[in-house]
């Protein structure tokens, strides 16, 4: 199944449906998340949200700058929808859907953290 898109339902409602979704579909689980310590989840939401490719300035050990970009996996489990203003609106609200509930799972991800103190 794929991410719900409907005008009937909230985008809060929409994002809360694609999270249980990730977890029932896709095995996305509290412990799954937990292994994802290096802001993969924060920075696949930033990928899925942004209206266009978006990308990090790094600097290596020699000082040399580049930009690449923050997907955090590999090209096999990138389902980014190519990011520009022209595409129809169900597939930019969808890319947004899956960007707020990946967001969710980040946040979810350091209260338990925290919450371990």
């Amino acid at each position: 199944m794929s991410v719900l898109v409907s005008s009937d339902l909230t985008g809060a409602e929409q994002i809360t449906l694609e999270r249980q979704r990730q977890i029932d579909e896709e095995c996305r689980t509290s412990e799954h998340d937990d292994t994802h310590t290096d802001c993969e989840l924060a920075l696949a939401a930033v990928s899925y949200a942004a209206p266009e490719p978006v990308f990090l300035r790094h600097k290596n050990e020699m000082n040399y700058v580049s930009f690449i970009d923050p997907w955090p996996w590999g090209e096999n489990e990138d389902n980014r929808i190519a990011a520009n203003n022209g595409l129809p609106l169900d597939l930019r609200i969808k890319d947004l859907i899956k960007a707020g509930a990946l967001c969710a799972a980040e946040i979810d991800r350091l209260a338990r953290i925290q919450k371990k103190g």
